[in-house]
């Protein structure tokens, strides 16, 4: 996993920063709609635009212009979207904060106000040199306004179904398993979602490391020899199926508990 986001329930986010060339494809492409949006906007004011006296109104224009253009579109444009656009879409990544959570309309305004000098005045020679220095890709915008852009392919990114092995369900419905850390569960799944596509060293090596680490969780161990893929998935679908019957119990308790509170003393 490359650079995580722990958010504050403690889970890992499994996100990667969007390289330079893929973030830079999409700024091209959000700045030539924005363009094409701007001259459609002058081109029906044109008539009140040029009643301005010639000496400023070109230099008024243009201020006006390139502060529409690179700030105030692109801001709202993120804002409306959650840190997408449609250049941000199409080459699936996400702007978001530091600790992953959506941006807001100070992150923007700070983002794009930036963006003037280091992408649009420079011809992103700073943003470019900036971004090589760190893990991240982060330029100078997204350091002040405390962002960060990820790679999210639209969103179709999700782990697939964990099955509980049928030879290992008596043993672990009667074994104790206590709580996983968030982090390792979500290892766990990450791990039992994509072992058919890694290569066969390191799913073993991988699947090795994450037995011990969750064994520390377990007792007893199975009784009879079983893979590294087995006994995770085993030991992650019992917890997942003991946590929801707490959760519906504690529902129900709560439900009752209510119920006596609003009866009484009336009843």
């Amino acid at each position: 996993m490359d650079d995580p986001i722990i958010i504050g329930e403690g889970v890992i986010l499994d996100v990667r920063p969007a390289s330079f060339l893929t973030r830079g494809v999409a700024l091209i492409i959000d700045y030539v709609l924005y363009w094409l949006v701007v001259v459609f906007a002058i081109f029906l004011a044109s008539e009140y635009i040029f009643t301005f006296d010639s000496t400023y109104g070109g230099l008024i224009t243009g201020i006006v212009l390139m502060v529409v253009l690179f700030v105030i579109v692109p801001s709202v444009v993120e804002n409306l979207t959650k840190g997408r656009s449609l250049g941000k879409w199409a080459m699936g990544v996400r702007v978001v904060r530091d600790d992953g959570g959506p941006v807001v309309w100070r992150h923007s305004l700070i983002r794009h106000t930036v963006a003037v000098l280091e992408i649009v005045i420079t011809a992103g020679a700073v943003a470019i040199i900036v971004s090589l220095f760190n893990q991240r890709g982060k330029r100078v915008g997204d350091f002040l306004a405390g962002t960060y852009v990820i790679r999210v392919r639209n969103g179709k990114s999700r782990l697939h179904q964990v099955l509980m092995p049928q030879r290992l369900v008596p043993w672990a419905q009667a074994a104790d398993i206590a709580k996983l850390p968030d982090g390792l569960a979500l290892n766990v799944r990450q791990f039992l979602s994509r072992a058919p596509n890694l290569h066969p060293h390191s799913r073993e090596s991988l699947g090795a490391a994450l037995a011990e680490k969750v064994s520390a969780f377990v007792a007893p161990a199975p009784p009879f020899a079983v893979s590294h893929e087995e006994y995770l998935a085993a030991v992650i679908v019992e917890r997942g199926n003991r946590d929801l019957d707490n959760e519906l119990r504690r529902r129900e308790m709560a439900a009752s508990v209510r119920k006596q509170i609003e009866t009484l003393p009336f009843s």
